[in-house]
């Protein structure tokens, strides 16, 4: 009798914003990173991936992915290597269990879609590949804790290693050749310090310029400052941030964050050809979290840059109406405050003013507001319906 069933799993993936920068590769084959970093998971209730992993015996090769609605290529060394990967524990579990169905040998169908702009400098390749790695996991009923699979996303994506991880987590550098101690580490759950918010400034929602992994090969190439900051600044942030998440001091939680932020572009700038991510609006923005700042006389907000324009302000819930107050006052018309999270910041007048404040406002198009939150979580709503179609 011909077996023609559909095995099904889906799952959701965070976006993490890194507080500790990850930027060069050790080695780019495996994709291990030239220094540790730590990042803040952000809730799925804002910032999520959703895949649906799919494999059938009556599906014919290749393996295929949809990425809201579009085809994307599953042919690239990184998205292989995950494949592989997980097809060959998968293949193991089949070989010490011979009543297992062979889903290693089936087709995949994977199916994905994002709530948030793809490569607009949100971590989107990071929460995709976490999803993608976690769903066929799932699908594969496969046994490795998310530290472990952490090992096989981070092929893919480095980033995406911390998304399989909720709350503040790091990603170790790692020193073994064959990167078996480069992966994902709990430095805190959500639940010990849940009150950390942020503030996204969306800049552009438009694909970056220069990518991450473009970008960083050639700093790695020719900035004199890469070295420096790759064994020494980053070393010291990193032993700074995990004290400051542990004891949970904001106001350490945001120097060093800040710091960080301008080291990783302050790279960015001593690369040959410069990599310019930053634009007049985000420097407006960080004037904007300056102002704040010292208006309220302590440190309340935070700002960090990925590889792109992005303003993200961090904050604890008390400071809510003072920080994502001012913006609100200045951006109260751009889209982002009209959920339960935006009705409750009240307007903070006279915080952001004069050119600051007009470039803030011609130049954000959306705000996003969001707060630390879990990893990521398995769900029974499907993309892919049980005839194997996908859903649009």
């Amino acid at each position: 009798m011909t077996n023609n069933k559909i095995y099904r799993a889906s799952t959701t993936a965070p976006v993490n914003i890194a507080v500790i920068k990850y930027w060069g590769k050790r080695d780019p084959r495996l994709n291990l990173p030239a220094n540790s970093s730590l990042s803040v998971t952000l809730s799925q209730s804002d910032l999520r991936t959703h895949t649906t992993a799919s494999c059938s015996p009556a599906y014919s090769p290749p393996d295929t992915l949809l990425l809201n609605a579009q085809p994307q290529p599953l042919s690239d060394a990184r998205s292989q290597a995950c494949l592989t990967s997980l097809r060959a524990l998968r293949s193991a579990l089949e070989s010490s269990n011979h009543s297992l169905p062979p889903l290693s040998s089936y087709p995949l169908r994977l199916s994905s879609s994002n709530n948030f702009p793809t490569a607009a400098g949100l971590a989107s390749s990071a929460a995709g590949f976490a999803a993608l790695v976690r769903s066929i996991a799932d699908l594969y009923h496969l046994p490795q804790t998310p530290t472990e699979l952490s090992l096989i996303a981070r092929q893919g994506s480095g980033s995406a290693c911390r998304s399989l991880l909720g709350g503040y987590v790091a990603w170790d550098q790692g020193c073994l050749p064959d990167g078996t101690d480069s992966k994902a580490r709990l430095v805190a759950p959500r639940s010990h310090w849940p009150e950390m918010r942020a503030l996204i400034l969306v800049v552009s929602a438009e694909k970056k310029g220069v990518s991450s992994t473009t970008g960083m090969q050639t700093t790695v190439q020719t900035s004199p400052m890469f070295q420096t900051r790759a064994t020494q600044v980053v070393p010291k942030a990193m032993r700074e941030m995990e004290t400051a998440i542990q004891e949970k001091d904001f106001e350490k939680f945001a120097k060093v964050t800040m710091r960080e932020s301008n080291s990783f572009h302050a790279t960015c700038l001593d690369t040959d050809p410069p990599i310019f991510y930053l634009n007049d609006v985000s420097r407006a923005a960080i004037k904007g979290v300056e102002t704040v700042n010292e208006k309220a006389g302590r440190v309340l907000a935070a700002y960090t840059f990925d590889a792109g324009p992005n303003c993200v302000v961090y904050y604890l819930e008390d400071d809510r109406d003072v920080v994502a107050g001012a913006f609100k006052t200045v951006l109260g018309e751009k889209e982002g405050w009209v959920g339960e999270q935006g009705k409750a910041v009240k307007g903070a007048e006279g915080v952001l003013e004069g050119r600051i404040m007009e470039t803030i406002r011609d130049g954000v198009s959306r705000v996003i507001l969001t707060s630390v939150g879990e990893g990521p979580i398995s769900v029974e709503d499907h993309l892919i319906d049980e005839t194997g179609k996908v859903i649009l």
